[in-house]
């Protein structure tokens, strides 16, 4: 079997005919189920560890520091002892919390952001599975989150935590207008809601430039909305610390507040994913209609480099969201939601609409 770095659907297929040649097919979807949980858990893994390090070398970079610099090369290992050190913190438990929720909320958070990542298109060909209603499901079990962040509040028994709990609640239910909204935008103009799709749709100009004035509004918004989703500054209100602690996870320790920790990174690549895939054209190369030869070599960066090329840009750009601007009082949140996020997004789904209609796209 010849490996392709351009297309892995071959890949793939001669791992399915191998197992099909070999066991049931009632053990080889078991065995490819496996396969993937392994694979998803140690990307998690590896991307959670490189964006908390990545995190801190921006912060550092923004106020002219360092960052990590003294456990390995470049502080590369200082991730790596953090994790190792909430590994064997002790775990407190709550004199008079709720165990069951309590237990049972950082499993939620983590895990709703286990199933968005499965449907997101990393290459030709490599994405665990690929509904034909993608973008519906991903903004359906990223939704999930929020459960577990509420749970969390309420079952610690602590005013600081329930605070953060209901400010969380409060903002990603009305983000997640807007968030909806502006991949609806795109929908409208892919006429497809399956992420391959919209990535195949993509290859002879990406909709951030095809799609027109309305493409480069609702990327706007999605990256202002998907910032409060995830809970990050400068709408980081759930977890204040000058005035809530942590927040909603004020009183969890050792590997739940790893969870809780790690889950919010994760939700920013996957944001940045999704904004890379539908709106930055996802692994397509660069292409510039007419410039043969420029798209030629285009082509040569396998599409695997270009998809993680492009979410390391959204990141690093919703990473210096945080470390720039001041955070926000609730009502000014919640204002900049109702009275402006959500009119502009409802007029652009329509001026996008108008436009598809008129033909005018490229």
């Amino acid at each position: 079997m010849e490996f392709n770095i351009y297309d892995f659907t071959s890949f793939t297929k001669w791992i399915d005919e191998s197992l099909n040649a070999a066991m049931s097919p009632f053990w080889v979807m078991i065995t490819e189920m496996a396969i993937i949980g392994v694979a998803i858990l140690a990307f998690y893994a590896l991307v959670g560890l490189f964006l908390v390090y990545a995190e801190r070398k921006v912060c550092a970079f923004m106020q002219n520091r360092v960052g990590p610099n003294r456990v390995g090369p470049f502080g590369i290992f200082q991730t790596i002892a953090d994790l190792l050190k909430l590994l064997m913190k002790e775990l407190v438990y709550i004199k008079n919390a709720d165990k069951l929720l309590f237990n049972i909320a950082p499993f939620i958070v983590i895990t709703a952001s286990f199933l968005a990542i499965a449907a997101i298109p990393f290459a030709r060909g490599l994405h665990a599975i690929d509904f034909n209603i993608g973008i519906f499901y991903v903004v359906a079990v990223s939704s999930l989150g929020v459960i577990g962040i509420l749970l969390a509040g309420w079952s610690s028994n602590s005013k600081y935590s329930l605070i953060g709990a209901m400010r969380s609640g409060a903002q990603i239910v009305s983000y997640e207008l807007s968030v909806g909204l502006s991949l609806i935008t795109m929908v409208v103009l892919a006429g497809s809601m399956q992420l391959s799709t919209i990535v195949e749709a993509q290859a002879n100009g990406w909709f951030i430039f095809t799609g027109h004035v309305p493409a480069v509004i609702a990327f706007v918004i999605f990256l202002i909305a998907s910032t409060a989703e995830t809970n990050r500054g400068p709408f980081d209100l759930a977890e204040a610390e000058s005035e809530l602690t942590a927040g909603f996870h004020t009183e969890y320790s050792g590997i739940r507040f790893a969870f809780f920790f790690l889950a919010e990174y994760m939700n920013m690549f996957i944001v940045a994913s999704i904004a890379a895939t539908v709106f930055w054209g996802g692994w397509m190369p660069f292409h510039v209609p007419g410039w043969e030869g420029f798209n030629t070599v285009m082509d040569y960066i396998p599409p695997f480099i270009w998809y993680i090329g492009k979410t390391a840009v959204i990141i690093f750009i919703l990473m210096l969201f945080k470390w720039t601007f001041p955070r926000l009082r609730i009502d000014q949140l919640l204002t900049l939601e109702w009275k402006y996020l959500l009119p502009i997004n409802l007029f652009n789904v329509v001026l996008m609409a108008f436009i598809v209609l008129m033909g005018w796209h490229w």
